[in-house]
């Protein structure tokens, strides 16, 4: 609260929900009204390039033309049926979802953490009706320093602390081995009953944690060697971010189960989906899994635009060009900067680790960035991570790094 003016007009908001809201987030101190493209504007009307894109939920840009006629159009005739009646967008969606990503069925849901739990419910029911484990006895390897989400269950193999503490019991059937690590996982599946691996191909929430090369590869044979499903929790690093439609793409992967979420909406309404193929996705039967939202006709007919502007504008192909140019002017910042220990990413997805016993935390240099301009928010404390809107053009991205590198040194002063 001390870098809010008294009586601003940010102070009151962010008081409105001091007082009646829940207090389970952090926010850096700024009161956003309005956003276009890769800016947005607080209530005061001060410009911010957006370096989160709201986890990466806005990919391609806050309040995308296309994505938002389609919301518009489609709210004014049907927004929900839930799915006890059929509706005329839901299959043309799964067909268009499906044969863009090559899988034979598409399960919708709502938020990230339910396609979570889908894709789980899949594994430990694929367990039991095609490999023959036994019933309750099904287990998922995960790794450490995941994040799934918040739900009860993927906390219970969660080893964060501030995710999983004081919240149990919790539910059993989880194996945690270290990320990077295929000798691990190589002795994890020896165990008859495991039914899955689940793995970010990036860590995103822990930091753009990147593992080696061929990492991603091995992990997905051993699978196979072992009748393992491989699932990818893409909800973060999908859709373009890292530079490929999916980040397992970049090693030619093509996971038995895929998790998508944050941008399959482009940033404006709840939208998850779980692609895979029928011998999987038909162990469920009516009534043993749904939503009343999911598969909803207007969060079809925005996922579908929300992809049509991804693959029309490229975003893709833009985020691996300007990674490359954002991780070598990081690289730069490194050498120049003693309290920045790590740089690492992949396309429009990187990190910068603050040396945590530095006077700079990784708060502070946010707050900077904020000051002069760019939104940015700190993972675990010593870590900030820059994920911008893939619609960023270079000349943007160049001013970026300006006030990115003149952020940095006042810190360091």
């Amino acid at each position: 609260m001390s870098d809010i003016k008294t009586g601003s007009r940010a102070s009151y908001y962010i008081d409105l929900e001091d007082q009646f809201g829940a207090h389970n987030y952090h926010p850096i101190p700024v009161v956003l009204s309005r956003g276009d493209g890769v800016f947005l504007w607080d209530v005061d009307g001060k410009r911010y390039f957006d370096f989160l894109s709201a986890y990466s939920s806005v990919n391609q840009g806050h309040c995308h033309t296309k994505i938002i006629a389609a919301l518009v159009e489609q709210s004014a005739k049907l927004t929900l049926t839930s799915r006890a009646f059929y509706n005329d967008k839901l299959g043309i969606y799964e067909e268009f979802m499906t044969k863009l990503f090559g899988y034979d069925k598409l399960l919708p849901m709502n938020t990230g953490v339910e396609g979570v739990e889908t894709a789980l419910k899949l594994a430990r029911r694929w367990a039991y009706d095609k490999k023959g484990v036994p019933d309750g006895k099904a287990k998922i390897i995960v790794c450490n320093g995941n994040f799934h989400g918040r739900t009860i269950n993927v906390i219970s193999f969660s080893a964060d602390p501030e995710s999983n503490n004081r919240f149990g019991p919790y539910t059993p059937g989880y194996e945690i081995i270290p990320y990077n690590d295929t000798v691990a996982l190589q002795k994890a599946v020896q165990d008859k009953n495991t039914a899955a691996f689940l793995v970010e191909p990036i860590q995103g929430e822990a930091g753009v944690v990147i593992p080696d090369e061929g990492y991603i590869r091995t992990c997905f044979s051993i699978c196979k060697e072992n009748n393992v499903l491989f699932i990818a929790d893409e909800i973060q690093t999908g859709l373009g971010r890292t530079g490929a439609m999916l980040a397992c793409q970049h090693e030619n992967v093509r996971p038995d189960i895929v998790i998508l979420g944050k941008a399959l909406s482009g940033g404006t309404i709840p939208v998850s989906a779980v692609l895979a193929d029928d011998e999987i996705m038909l162990t469920i039967k009516p009534g043993e899994h749904g939503s009343t939202y999911g598969g909803n006709p207007l969060a079809c007919s925005v996922a579908m635009a929300a992809m049509q502007v991804l693959i029309n504008e490229k975003l893709a192909e833009n985020a691996e060009h300007l990674g490359i140019i954002l991780g070598s002017f990081l690289q730069k910042m490194k050498a120049e900067f003693p309290f920045i220990t790590t740089v690492r990413g992949k396309g429009l997805f990187h990190a910068i680790v603050i040396h945590p016993a530095d006077k700079c935390s990784a708060w502070d240099v946010c707050m900077q960035l904020m000051k002069n301009g760019l939104l940015a928010k700190p993972t675990h404390s010593d870590i900030i991570r820059l994920a911008p809107p893939l619609i960023i053009t270079e000349d943007q991205l160049s001013e970026c790094m300006a006030i990115i590198e003149k952020s940095l040194s006042e810190v360091h002063r």
